[in-house]
């Protein structure tokens, strides 16, 4: 059986290196082996709990895609580190005295990561307040602040904030209500509850909340039903002391075409900026990111990334490129601190959020966020919408439906349409040059 899971596991491998980037491939899948596959439960192999993390966020349903083709039926997933004695024979015995047959979940509640705690939250002078203003409405929430409003550029930790309060409240109080949305996904709401002529569970669903919190409530500008159904949200569970969490990239003064009495509501209760991080605020964010991985970062190494790299999100991304370098050259770590101190060994921006991506696309040409996610199908959009799609789908290892709801709430089909087109179109002529250039543009910020 143990050969007939290792054959299967190199189809699947092989039919998965088509689907993601030559870098996760090799980084996160290579070392990866079928365990078992007993009562619709795959258990996978993998050489570290970083690996396993990574394949749990980012690749779970491609994995899953794949599993239930060859094996025709609903695979469930656990992902298990490799044995430590290399010499263990696994035949001899289980590999494990207990493990669950329930797979991994991220998070304990929809759409909120279970990683993003207060405990694993950096903090300076950068986001003090912030940080305190936040404890104190999950410690209290409806009495302390209420709304709290967050802003604050992108990558400085508003979401995690966010997700640490709705944390917070759960861990204390389980069976409190709780939903935690962008304001996309609200949009998308709302509209689809017009169309379906199914305006009253809508409103049930928002109104009999205990804890109200929507991210990004700037893309909520010029669109007048939204901010209306907001609006007598809001007055109802202000009412009834619920809580209500609100970000953005601006204070509710700076965010245009937004009703003033919905503005008015938004400054009624604390509003806080964050800062960007500086140098000691990102050398102790790396310090806490490798101690989640279990890498033991020496801290002269982590202030060298941090001189480097001031973009928030860039400093994972940047560290797991440093463990993966280490792994793959088997080098020392103060030799990587030599080589990088003296500029052989490059350290760039590596984007693993989506806004990233999409923000580089929409820059190269020159076009708004909000036209890719509209509805408007001209020509020369829907090409960049297609490479917006191609991208998500590859770099970042989203499932169809994450990437249907990020650009406008679209259909699963035409992701997948649309991932397919600029395949072909790079592995064509007439337009693979032009594509290959944008993809680089959206991964790096650069032409070259």
């Amino acid at each position: 059986m143990m050969q007939d899971n290792n054959q299967l596991w190199k189809i699947i491998l092989n039919e998965i290196e088509t689907e993601v980037s030559k870098a996760n491939f090799l980084t996160l899948f290579k070392n990866t082996s079928l365990l078992s596959f007993e009562d619709n439960v795959a258990t996978i192999s993998a050489p570290s709990t970083m690996v396993i993390d990574l394949l749990q966020k980012r690749f779970y349903q491609v994995i899953k895609k794949s599993l239930d083709k060859h094996l025709k039926g609903n695979a469930n997933i656990i992902f298990v580190p490799k044995a430590i004695n290399k010499n263990e024979d696994i035949g001899m015995g289980p590999l494990f005295v207990e493990v669950s047959k329930t797979p991994l979940l991220i998070g304990h509640l929809p759409k909120v990561r279970k990683d993003y705690t207060f405990d694993t939250l950096a903090v300076s002078s950068s986001n003090q307040l912030a940080y305190v203003s936040a404890q104190s409405v999950a410690k209290k929430p409806g009495s302390s602040y209420n709304p709290l409003f967050i802003y604050g550029p992108v990558g400085v930790g508003k979401t995690h904030l966010m997700h640490a309060i709705a944390n917070h409240i759960y861990k204390e109080t389980p069976g409190r209500k709780i939903v935690y949305i962008t304001s996309e996904e609200f949009t998308n709401e709302v509209v689809e509850a017009i169309r379906t002529n199914d305006t009253a569970r809508m409103k049930r669903k928002f109104r009999n909340t205990d804890i109200l919190i929507i991210d990004d409530v700037q893309f909520l500008a010029g669109k007048e039903k939204i901010q209306e159904e907001l609006f007598h949200t809001f007055n109802t569970l202000v009412d009834k002391e619920s809580q209500i969490v609100l970000s953005s990239d601006r204070p509710p003064s700076d965010i245009k075409k937004m009703e003033k009495r919905l503005s008015s509501r938004f400054s009624g209760g604390l509003t806080v900026d964050i800062e960007p991080p500086d140098f000691e605020l990102r050398t102790a964010i790396l310090l806490i990111k490798a101690k989640k991985y279990n890498f033991d970062l020496p801290i002269e190494v982590a202030k060298t990334i941090a001189e480097k790299i001031l973009d928030t999100r860039s400093l994972e991304g940047n560290l797991l490129r440093l463990m993966t370098e280490m792994e793959a050259q088997v080098s020392p770590i103060d030799v990587l601190l030599d080589k990088i101190l003296k500029g052989e060994t490059q350290i760039e921006p590596s984007y693993h959020h989506p806004d990233e991506i999409i923000k580089n696309l929409c820059n190269f040409y020159r076009i708004k966020p909000t036209q890719i996610k509209s509805q408007k199908r001209s020509a020369s959009l829907v090409r960049v919408r297609q490479i917006a799609m191609y991208l998500l789908r590859k770099e970042l290892g989203l499932s169809l439906v994450e990437i249907g709801n990020i650009l406008g709430g679209r259909d699963h089909t035409t992701i997948m349409y649309g991932v397919d087109k600029i395949e072909n179109l790079l592995v064509g002529e007439g337009f693979s040059d032009e594509i290959k250039k944008v993809v680089h543009f959206s991964k790096t910020g650069r032409t070259n």
